[in-house]
């Protein structure tokens, strides 16, 4: 069975026996909706901690490692999240389940590498954190290239891909970016600065279209310059999308989703027709 997620997304139906998700919330509506879904879409049987106290429980009396965390930022014996603290300081991905969205309260939350935050304040709620948690337990599969010369930039594309969970590999330039690709088949999305020494991103996109067209493989490219028309110039030789940097993260989290929707959506059509 396949069906569409919130934004798209499409779910194979396949089921995760393996996976472990601890769901900490207090709330006994979202914990049986959330319970229910899980078990619904993906066969996983969360285990639901509604105080500080069963969260540590759940950690410590268990030799299981957790997969994946949901949290509200306040737990009881946790009112000032030191829940979500504690799930970080072990390094067990989270995924925030908050009913409150403020600047500040985000900026925190995204300094701290959470997976992703998810509001409660709509009636889709439970099933964009379902969608959330499948594109966290099905992202190592797509493996992402970041084509960058800028060290710092390389790392924070870097970073922020692998906390999603996806498979990264990064370049310094065209062609290490060229010779990447060809040992790399398997590379499904390009993430490439546009003012590089060697190869700029339309030269680089260029050659990459080439061989590899838009069904094989999307490329997104980025910039810091104020030229608004790079992202028209960009499309033309073979880009499929552009951003201008800074990025706000959940954009960018978004822009990538889009187009590794968009290229499994290609691939499954291609296998249907055959």
């Amino acid at each position: 069975m396949t069906f569409l997620g919130v934004s798209g997304m499409q779910y194979s139906g396949e089921s995760f026996p393996d996976v472990r998700i601890i769901v900490a919330e207090d709330s006994n509506v979202f914990t049986s909706m959330i319970g229910t879904r899980l078990k619904e879409l993906f066969g996983i049987d969360a285990e639901i901690c509604r105080t500080f106290e069963d969260l540590q429980a759940a950690n410590e009396l268990s030799e299981e490692p957790v997969t994946l965390a949901i949290s509200n930022i306040n737990l009881p014996g946790a009112e000032n999240g030191e829940a979500l603290e504690y799930l970080l300081d072990l390094n067990i991905p989270t995924i925030v389940f908050t009913g409150t969205f403020q600047e500040k309260t985000r900026e925190k939350l995204l300094a701290q590498d959470i997976v992703d935050y998810i509001l409660k304040d709509n009636i889709f709620a439970v099933e964009m954190l379902a969608e959330s948690v499948c594109r966290f337990l099905t992202n190592h599969r797509h493996h992402v290239l970041i084509v960058d010369d800028s060290p710092t930039a390389r790392a924070l594309l870097s970073s922020r891909l692998k906390r999603y969970n996806f498979r990264v590999s990064t370049a310094e330039n065209g062609a290490k970016a060229l010779d990447t690709l060809k040992a790399n088949k398997d590379i499904g999305l390009v993430v490439t600065d546009y003012n590089m020494p060697d190869i700029d991103g339309f030269e680089l996109t260029r050659r990459i279209r080439a061989v590899r067209g838009s069904h094989e493989l999307r490329i997104i490219g980025v910039s810091s310059s104020s030229d608004r028309l790079l992202s028209a110039r960009f499309l033309k030789v073979g880009g499929n999308d552009f951003m201008l940097r800074p990025f706000i993260d959940e954009e960018f989290y978004c822009r990538v989703n889009q187009n590794l929707d968009t290229l499994v959506q290609i691939r499954a059509g291609q296998q249907r027709r055959a």
